[in-house]
């Protein structure tokens, strides 16, 4: 049976190079017993590849079965999958067979596999190696002859690393990985799917067929479709009830499709191994250059007095303010100005006071903590609370900015 053989029994329709590949691989996999992992977005179709690896293989006329282990409460899935012995838990007021048990000779598929329990895994796992489990509350080791068709929408080999999936599991049940292309990934196919729901809807609900027009249907390709070909379905279902309007325009067209709107919070962001240094170095950079605006500054004030208080060192040094403050260059002063005398005593009548500028050294905090703090809050101030402007202003991450204004208690 080849590829379009396959499309036509199983109703898939699609040219995507990306889709046949998968189609072809499922195709060489079925007649084998080898366990296969199915990966792909929700909505994408997973669970018809797992119709077709057992309609394909030598136990197509055994039973199949689909289980979503997301669907089955933790306390309940051990009894579920291998059943249970009488009075083995509050309940269980008689024997009941697994999964695996009355499908045995036959093909289970297990969607959502990375929702099983850690332990239900490793009881998985004893099936996959050697056929044999147990029922809960039982010691008699039974037999099973199950192939197992596993599928997730999440990336399992995170769930391995991350510690909530066996990796002994995860290379057993994905001797053959199967990845199911997203709609976004076949968008040539994405036009074709919508006309055939939409056939199939008029049909069943026998109201007028729905004509796009070329905006239409360049809005309908360029969408993203998060919910695949779910998603496809049911706005075609919609318009094939809803609408009145039977040639859709684009505007129309708008009513069915959700906007995409980005999420306003914080967002994981996958950084290189060099950006770990990065917020070191951003504040070594801002305490050297504090350290220097505040000599210049020493520097400028001491000048200031010991001129007896005269301005014309502001005027003179006005870059050194634009840098501290982002203050606008001084203009030039008036010819009338007087100079300002921050202090000058008189002269005595019996002795001559030579003024002797003396400065007062304060000693500022070195506390890197309350630095950081008083950088962010002026930052803020400036942006007037957009913090990803804050943060460019800064020269670190929005999620870093965020982070820091958690733990400084700056919201």
């Amino acid at each position: 049976m080849d590829i379009q053989d396959i499309k036509n029994r199983f109703g898939i329709i699609g040219n995507s190079p990306l889709l046949n590949r998968a189609i072809d691989i499922a195709r060489q996999v079925a007649p084998t017993d080898i366990s296969v992992l199915i990966t792909g977005e929700s909505g994408s179709g997973k669970e018809v590849f797992s119709h077709i690896i057992h309609q394909l293989s030598a136990r197509k006329h055994g039973p199949f079965i689909a289980v979503n282990c997301g669907a089955i409460p933790e306390g309940t899935i051990d009894s579920e999958l291998f059943g249970h012995e009488k009075g083995s838990f509050t309940g269980a007021h008689e024997a009941r067979k697994g999964y695996f048990e009355v499908v045995n000779g036959g093909t289970i598929f297990l969607d959502e596999v990375a929702e099983l329990p850690v332990g239900t895994q490793a009881r998985l796992l004893r099936v996959l190696e050697s056929g044999e489990y147990l029922r809960v509350g039982s010691s008699k080791v039974q037999k099973t002859d199950v192939r197992i068709i596993a599928a997730t929408n999440v990336d399992v080999y995170d769930a391995v690393k991350n510690g909530k999936f066996r990796e002994d599991l995860y290379y057993r049940l994905s001797t053959v990985p199967l990845k199911i292309p997203p709609l976004r990934e076949r968008k040539e196919d994405i036009h074709l799917i919508f006309r055939k729901f939409i056939s199939d809807f008029t049909a069943k609900y026998r109201s007028p067929s729905v004509q796009l027009d070329p905006d239409a249907q360049q809005l309908l390709t360029n969408y993203s479709w998060p919910g695949n070909v779910r998603q496809l379905k049911n706005v075609a279902e919609q318009i094939a009830v809803l609408e009145k309007d039977r040639n859709l325009t684009a505007q129309n067209l708008l009513h069915y499709i959700p906007q995409d709107q980005g999420s306003t919070l914080p967002m994981r962001i996958k950084q290189d191994a060099k950006d770990d240094f990065s917020e070191r170095d951003i504040l070594y950079k801002v305490l050297f250059d504090m350290k220097r605006d505040m000599v210049d500054l020493k520097k400028l004030v001491a000048e200031i007095i010991r001129e007896g208080g005269n301005t014309s060192a502001l005027r003179e040094n006005p870059q050194i303010f634009n840098q501290l403050y982002h203050e606008p260059e001084f203009p030039p002063a008036p010819q009338n100005l007087q100079p300002i005398l921050l202090h000058q005593p008189e002269k005595d009548k019996k002795s001559e006071f030579n003024f002797a500028p003396h400065t007062e050294e304060v000693e500022e905090s070195l506390s890197l903590i309350e630095k950081e703090s008083d950088l962010i809050k002026k930052a803020l101030k400036k942006h007037k609370g957009k913090r990803k402007l804050a943060a460019q202003e800064l020269g670190i991450s929005e999620r870093t900015l965020y982070r820091k204004i958690k733990e400084l208690n700056l919201s």
